[in-house]
């Protein structure tokens, strides 16, 4: 009977490192433009880390006084790959991505892997479009004559003949960035151990997606971002063949605690809607990042020349969110808070 179960367990224990090795990759996207690539200064995050008054906001981040690096999750942004820790945001810079990818390496049991596809100054009207949107027929007229006009002009400038552009030449921009997102998913699930050498031999799951954008749609396209959301929803998840994909929206907030006007606003009940859209009900949740601003930065400012202690408050200007570590810090949490709860309600 004592050997039949010393048997027993000793199968066990030696199916616990296959079980390991099963266990899918989590694969989380992050999409966006310039704010998902991520403005807080490094030189920033290792201050306030340090600083009394900021640097408890920064302690689960980080460990024994560094900036933990993580073999739990691991993170390809562009060209650049490897364990998650400070430094995949824009160069110099971190973004929501560190406080998200902390959040679900704490919370899930399998590897985590963050795929950043976030290109500065992208549309979701033209560049992240997808195919269920279509071609806005009419806008693509008046930019083919202004575009035939701008190259004769330059024709008749330098006397020379180059070719004017045709409608199929301007409506492969649209949707251009939706396909290289698309491309990186794929290519990351294709060659993950390659990839990371220490997620070889795993599969890989496609868990959630994290959507952060919204600045370049303000200028005469915001009526349309509701239904451009919308199908930008729809279309990936057929394209990547994950129904019911959870996805989190962090509606832009660049207003800070100032109220949103104009197209600002309709961009950011355009995202908020999302909540509301009866299929995306436990599956899809957008949440308001201007209520999370960092007061300090925004009092600072308006004299961020003149004051030198702006270094240790902001890097950047208001539609980066100030380059504020403590706000980039906030939305992350709030990207993680808003796809724990989604996953929460996952069958």
């Amino acid at each position: 009977m004592k050997l039949s179960l010393f048997f027993s367990l000793l199968a066990g224990w030696l199916a616990l490192p296959l079980a390991e090795a099963a266990a899918p990759v989590k694969i989380f996207l992050l999409a966006g433009q310039s704010n998902m690539e991520g403005k807080a200064p490094n030189a920033l995050m290792d201050y306030q880390a340090e600083a009394e008054g900021t640097k408890d906001l920064f302690a689960p981040l980080r460990k024994e006084g560094k900036w933990a690096v993580r073999d739990d999750v691991f993170i390809k942004f562009l060209e650049r790959r490897g364990p998650l820790t400070v430094g995949y945001g824009s160069p110099g810079r971190t973004g929501a991505e560190l406080a998200f990818g902390t959040m679900m390496g704490e919370h899930l049991a399998e590897p985590v892997l963050l795929v950043k596809a976030a290109w500065g100054g992208h549309s979701l009207y033209k560049l992240f479009r997808s195919p269920s949107a279509g071609f806005p027929e009419a806008m693509l007229q008046k930019e083919l004559q202004e575009a035939q006009a701008r190259v004769r002009q330059e024709n008749e400038q330098k006397q020379q003949s180059a070719p004017r552009p045709s409608l199929e030449d301007l409506k492969k921009e649209y949707g251009s960035s939706y396909r290289k997102m698309l491309a990186e998913v794929k290519d990351v699930q294709e060659h993950c151990g390659e990839l990371f050498p220490e997620l070889a031999g795993r599969s890989t799951e496609l868990a959630g997606m994290v959507w952060f954008q919204g600045w370049n749609d303000q200028y005469g396209a915001e009526q349309e971002y509701a239904s451009n959301m919308k199908y930008f929803i729809e279309d990936l998840r057929q394209d990547l063949q994950a129904p019911g994909l959870p996805v989190v929206i962090a509606a832009m907030g660049q207003n800070g605690s100032k109220a949103a006007q104009g197209a600002m606003l309709v961009v950011r009940e355009a995202q908020l809607s999302m909540n509301e859209v009866p299929e995306f009900r436990g599956n899809v949740r957008s949440f308001r990042t201007d209520l999370l601003v960092d007061r300090a930065a925004e009092e600072m400012y308006p004299r961020w020349k003149e004051s030198p202690e702006w270094v240790h408050t902001g890097g950047d200007h208001p539609y980066h969110y100030f380059g504020s570590a403590i706000w980039f810090t906030r939305i992350g949490r709030g990207m993680g808070e808003a796809m724990l709860e989604l996953l929460k309600s996952r069958p």
